[in-house]
């Protein structure tokens, strides 16, 4: 864990930032902001890149097997940015059965699979016992695979619900999470993160815990020894500080998880990920964007602290920024550069496109994340790519790496060296290629998918 900081150092200076690269200095949230305005892009890549190299090497980078089941879309909440949710009264709500969890699940597995993520809507009509009972079953008939599930905003939910046990917000979280880890959750995934900073989540998030919330929840878990995800989805209401204010908490949270747990088998933020919002379908889409040269509302409003209020600029919240590729690409290599403490940062390809998403690992991540076989919360607001495992490893090995699959805990299971490799079995990508952007009304299940080894 890094502690060592010099404010007033030149973050420019290429010495200092060589210092960051090794892992000798912290950035302060003030270096941070200037790095995203002042450095050029593919020079900010390069540091990412070498600071990802320090911490993974120069030859492998990462992929994972799993499948995204979203179990139901009834939700409580009503956050603006979302295409997914409904009331539950709608032709198209829908809450699966056991039964056809069951098979979801098998169907990663004969891939060769080895773990789910598995997030919903928050539902008022599904108990605790209903996760619990589920949990179970999927533990007896899936032994081998990583159950990564339910967010901090769907466990609070699971309190606000029901009548949880204990007296306290923080003992409420120790009941459920003990519950649904005794049952078979093994970690959390980092969905509900979008941005922490209290002006812009009250626009987006409307129903959803506080930043301060959801940090406790994973804060708990990483006490009961479970490892956990950061995500932080951008490009939309927010300032730039915004951003970094938001990369700031998941930090120092993590130091404390470190210093707290870390001796006892506690667990932590294995990987951060973050996405731009996707407009489409979505009621914060219908916001128009910025078209003038003016200083952008959320700029004005966005704190380094957080401490930004809405009342700061008249057209906060009535102005969107949308996050193209070079915004994408100059947050994720800052965030690999700010976010020392954190092992993985993983590639958004699934909202960008294969092509960025490629180019996002030498942008600082070292993980290209999973296969699609199924998504439906992005695909909602108009956005799928559907890529099987040779696609993947081949966007590896033409990126400069050797492809590596592994695990929840990124340990490496296969790494792909030789002829059998998954990319290195296919004769015509043009079988494959030819289904490489499916519409979100179409189904990722169509696209061919090639057995692991």
């Amino acid at each position: 864990m890094h502690t060592v900081s010099k404010p007033h150092a030149n973050i420019l200076d290429t010495a200092v930032l060589q210092d960051v690269t090794d892992g000798n200095l912290r950035i302060t949230p003030e270096q941070a902001l200037r790095l995203y305005h002042e450095m050029p892009l593919p020079e900010l890549g390069r540091w990412a890149d070498a600071r990802c190299r320090t911490l993974h090497g120069d030859h492998l980078r990462t992929y994972v097997i799993d499948r995204n089941i979203n179990y139901t879309n009834v939700c409580t909440a009503k956050c603006t940015f979302c295409a997914f949710r409904r009331d539950g009264h709608e032709d198209d709500a829908y809450t699966l059965s056991y039964d056809a969890l069951k098979q979801k699940v098998k169907e990663i597995v004969e891939i060769g699979g080895t773990q789910i993520l598995m997030q919903g809507g928050m539902n008022p009509e599904l108990p605790l016992s209903w996760y619990v009972e589920l949990l179970e079953q999927l533990r007896s008939e899936f032994p081998t695979v990583h159950i990564h599930a339910f967010s901090p905003p769907e466990i609070i939910e699971f309190i606000n619900f029901f009548n949880t046990p204990g007296s306290y917000l923080e003992e409420q979280i120790r009941f459920v999470l003990t519950e649904l880890q005794n049952a078979g959750l093994q970690s959390i995934p980092g969905g509900g993160g979008e941005i922490f900073a209290p002006a812009v989540r009250e626009k987006i998030g409307l129903g959803k815990c506080t930043a301060e919330v959801w940090l406790l929840v994973m804060r708990v878990a990483h006490e009961l020894g479970m490892n956990t995800s950061a995500t932080m989805m951008f490009g939309h209401l927010e300032g730039i500080a915004d951003r970094i204010h938001h990369m700031d908490l998941v930090r120092s949270w993590q130091d404390q998880s470190i210093q707290d747990f870390s001796l006892d088998g506690g667990g932590r933020y294995v990987s951060f990920i973050a996405w731009p919002f996707q407009p489409d379908n979505t009621p914060l889409g219908r916001i128009p964007e910025m078209t003038t040269n003016d200083v952008f509302p959320g700029d004005i409003v966005a704190k380094l602290d957080g401490t930004g209020h809405k009342s700061m600029h008249k057209d906060f919240g009535r102005r969107l920024r949308l996050a193209g590729s070079s915004s994408y690409l100059r947050t994720q290599a800052l965030s690999r550069l700010y976010l020392d403490n954190i092992y993985s940062i993983g590639s958004s390809w699934v909202t960008m496109g294969p092509a960025i998403g490629q180019t996002a690992l030498m942008y600082g991540a070292n993980d290209l994340g999973s296969v699609m076989l199924e998504e439906n919360v992005v695909s909602a607001a108009g956005t799928t790519w559907c890529l099987d495992e040779a696609k993947l490893c081949r966007m590896i090995r033409e990126a400069g790496f050797t492809p590596a699959k592994r695990d929840n805990t990124y340990n490496l299971l296969t790494i792909h060296t030789g002829d059998d490799a998954p990319d290195r079995r296919i004769k015509d990508w043009s079988v494959l290629n030819k289904n490489k952007l499916v519409v979100h009304t179409e189904d990722c299940n169509n696209v061919p998918l090639t057995l692991s080894k």
